[in-house]
């Protein structure tokens, strides 16, 4: 769907552990590779990666700022984008990063390491009408007045300084049922509001499309609802201006080999657009 051409400038903003920027590398030899993550530890395992080519910078910022980015390297305009809106196997499987329910972690979250704000800070210092809002806003988690309550209540005891401990409340709070694990809403509605995700991806799209040459194009990977609606209604709206033709009237989502070949690729959605 990017379509890379050898001679092409190319914005893998979300880069990762490199995955997506090896793959453009090796099929459009000779490109430009400029890659993006607020991450400096991806940042320095991809370089490892991809020494091997050239024409490659790699820059740690955050992926709304790939304008700015962009043009401190020395360049006005690309011929396309590819942007991975889901968490980094870095992130979930790294000791200490408190991305997972599943690990007895510090409470942390933050997918750029020197920002203030962090998970432990969230769950213990935002009122409860705040936290109901921010897992209803960004969980979609029907029982989230239950949940902060829970919160609020058990920190009252002591703070509440680990994962573990956190997804015992949620638990204890609302019960389980079926396979998906009761703290998993709450847990993405609370890496959200750390890392500000939903308005970096909305600034994300606006800023990447001025970037574009004419035929360039915007691949974007969304992993929830939440996040598919802003790509859908970006879209939407660039094309209603008439700045873009939208390439997938319906996103294209991995078929059951795909699944099985890599079951974190079950929930994406993959929506692309062509700079006019």
């Amino acid at each position: 769907m990017l379509q890379p051409q050898h001679d092409g400038i190319y914005i893998d903003a979300t880069v990762g552990l490199g995955g997506h920027a090896e793959e453009i590398l090796q099929y459009a030899h000779g490109c430009t590779l400029i890659g993006i993550d607020r991450d400096e530890k991806a940042i320095e395992l991809t370089r490892e990666r991809l020494n091997k080519y050239g024409n490659v910078h790699l820059v740690k910022d955050n992926f709304s700022n790939m304008k700015t980015v962009v043009n401190n390297l020395g360049f006005n305009k690309v011929d396309g984008i590819i942007l991975d809106a889901g968490v980094s196997t870095l992130h979930l499987k790294s000791e200490g990063r408190g991305f997972s329910f599943l690990k007895d972690e510090p409470l942390d979250m933050r997918m750029n390491q020197s920002q203030k704000l962090t998970a432990q800070e969230v769950v213990n210092k935002y009122s409860e009408k705040d936290l109901a809002s921010i897992i209803w806003k960004y969980g979609e988690e029907r029982f989230s007045r239950k949940i902060a309550r829970a919160i609020v209540y058990a920190r009252k005891i002591k703070p509440i300084t680990s994962c573990k401990e956190l997804a015992e409340i949620i638990e204890k709070s609302i019960g389980r049922k079926g396979r998906i694990h009761p703290a998993t809403r709450a847990f993405q509605a609370i890496r959200i509001e750390v890392n500000k995700e939903l308005e970096e991806l909305s600034k994300a799209v606006e800023s990447g499309v001025e970037l574009l040459h004419t035929g360039g194009r915007f691949c974007v990977l969304s992993y929830h609802s939440l996040e598919d609606r802003i790509v859908k209604n970006a879209f939407k709206n660039l094309a209603k201006n008439g700045l873009f033709n939208i390439i997938t009237k319906k996103p294209l989502v991995p078929g059951r080999e795909e699944q099985k070949l890599n079951p974190s690729s079950r929930s994406a959605k993959l929506r692309v657009g062509e700079r006019i």
